[in-house]
């Protein structure tokens, strides 16, 4: 399935295996053509422009032929919507592409971009704004449900043409939009959910200048304090000269100051809690909003945890095994989860022997930078960094200091020591079992008499006892603070 998304700034091309619950992406292209550029000025699409995004569709038909797409679809946005040659524009886009396209209001657009959100996260609450080329979306988004939303003219290209590239005015541009949208009361604490690609390639740079230790843009997360900063900076200065700028492509360069104005204004206006990059936007909304109920209603980090199971793990059954087995392990044992904490344990049970084929010595650090990395949805930062620390401590079995001071900052202690306890579970678990099903259903704990717990094994598999279980389990013990047994009963 394939959806192609004309743009006011780019034309993308993002080829899914398939629409589920959490969609992989096949192949992935963008020509930035810059339909919008001039729009405000003109009120036509820029001939240039026109023929660099025909062309693209041209190309984009082909690689959906070539990659057998039995699905297109193309949608366009504020630059084809508003122009008074739009109308021309969309029948030859048509004529390339080979399939009608859909032409999505600004109502369209806030509502997909804010379902875009909700594929996205886990339980949003908060306002989405989805900063494209010619306008900015913002919605209200809570308890799964899409609330308001308004569109104003704030778009990258649409603010640098209407301020006559004077970030100064542009800055009052926003201002007025943002002031006045209405949204200022029921915006303050919440998070703002930042969609599209300036902001996106803005807080890149923030990234890239700031050191932080994971490059996934999804989920990344900052406070309005720790980027006014930043955010001044860009404004101010010649993007040519800002630290980091080589991150960001030289196409995308000249937008960063409007989408810097754009999120000062949002910040002063709407005082959120936190800004939170999405990469999950217009396209995903549009693909969620698809879906069957039961499908929406799947969590998109277990489904994408059970595929990646499916596709590198020896047995996929067994890592299900181990979400029952920790659970009855955490249970017996009293220690206490968060409602979310639980989630992201069974995740990393799923995701726990993905990296087995990889050399014994470099299993932890591919483990570790496979599930950091990887385009999982629904999930935080924080999140991300405990589910790989689990899977690393799983095979390299101590707290490596030098990959424990990169996550600084990213995951609390808490975090640390339920990745640490799930890890050393797991290290008793796997000599146990030999990765393979049918074992852990059959152990069970038992309080003992004497104090501690037993973890009792049947007669019948007496023989999977021996030195090492047993050293791994005192390990255990001595993480979870226990008294532990291992016997055959």
């Amino acid at each position: 399935m394939a959806v192609v998304d004309i743009g006011s700034n780019s034309v993308r091309l993002v080829i899914y295996e398939g629409n589920t619950r959490a969609p992989t992406v096949l192949f992935n292209e963008k020509v930035l053509s810059g339909l919008g550029r001039g729009l405000a000025d003109t009120n036509r699409l820029d001939d240039k422009a026109v023929a660099s995004a025909i062309a693209a569709l041209t190309r984009f038909r082909a690689l959906c032929d070539q990659s057998r797409v039995r699905e297109i679809h193309p949608i366009a946005t504020a630059a084809a919507r508003e122009a008074v040659n739009g109308p021309e524009f969309v029948a030859a886009a048509e004529r390339a592409i080979g399939c009608p396209i859909t032409i999505l209001s600004g109502a369209d657009e806030a509502r997909f971009a804010a379902e875009g959100v909700i594929a996205g996260f886990h339980a949003p609450n908060g306002i989405t704004g989805d900063l494209g080329g010619g306008s900015l979306e913002i919605v209200d988004v809570a308890d799964g449900k899409i609330g308001n939303g308004i569109t104003m003219p704030l778009g990258g290209l649409r603010l640098q043409d209407l301020s006559g590239g004077d970030v100064s005015k542009a800055r009052g541009i926003a201002d007025s939009h943002v002031g006045g949208s209405g949204f200022g009361p029921i915006a303050i604490g919440r998070p703002f959910y930042a969609v599209g690609g300036t902001w996106r390639n803005l807080l890149k740079l923030h990234m890239e200048q700031t050191g932080y230790p994971i490059h996934v843009m999804h989920g990344y997360s900052v406070k309005p304090g720790e980027i006014a900063e930043f955010l001044a900076a860009v404004v101010k200065s010649d993007p040519e000269k800002l630290p980091g700028i080589a991150a960001i492509s030289r196409s995308r360069r000249s937008l960063l100051a409007f989408g810097a104005v754009t999120l000062q204004a949002v910040i002063q206006h709407l005082k959120p809690s936190e800004i939170v990059l999405s990469a999950y936007g217009v396209r995903e909304g549009y693909l969620h909003e698809r879906l069957s109920a039961e499908e929406k209603a799947k969590d998109p980090l277990m489904e994408a945890a059970r595929e990646l199971s499916f596709l590198r793990s020896r047995s996929p059954r067994h890592n299900e095994e181990l979400i029952d087995w920790s659970t009855r392990t955490f249970t017996a044992l009293g220690i206490a989860e968060s409602v979310n904490e639980q989630r992201l344990r069974k995740a990393a049970c799923l995701l726990t022997d993905i990296a087995w084929r990889a050399h014994p010595d470099y299993r932890g650090t591919q483990a570790f930078s496979i599930v950091v990395n990887a385009a999982f949805p629904a999930i935080d930062h924080p999140g991300r960094a405990y589910l790989g620390l689990a899977n690393y401590y799983r095979y390299e079995g101590n707290f490596d200091p030098v990959s424990l001071d990169r996550m600084n900052g990213v995951v609390d202690p808490r975090m640390l020591q339920l990745a640490r306890l799930l890890a050393a579970l797991f290290r008793v678990t796997y000599l146990l079992t030999a990765a393979m099903p049918g074992v852990l259903e059959r152990l069970r704990w038992a309080q003992d008499p004497r104090g501690g717990f037993t973890l009792a094994v049947p007669k019948d598999l007496a023989g999977l006892l021996g030195e090492r279980p047993e050293a791994r389990l005192q390990a255990f013990a001595k993480v979870v603070e226990r008294t532990l047994r291992l016997e055959v009963r």
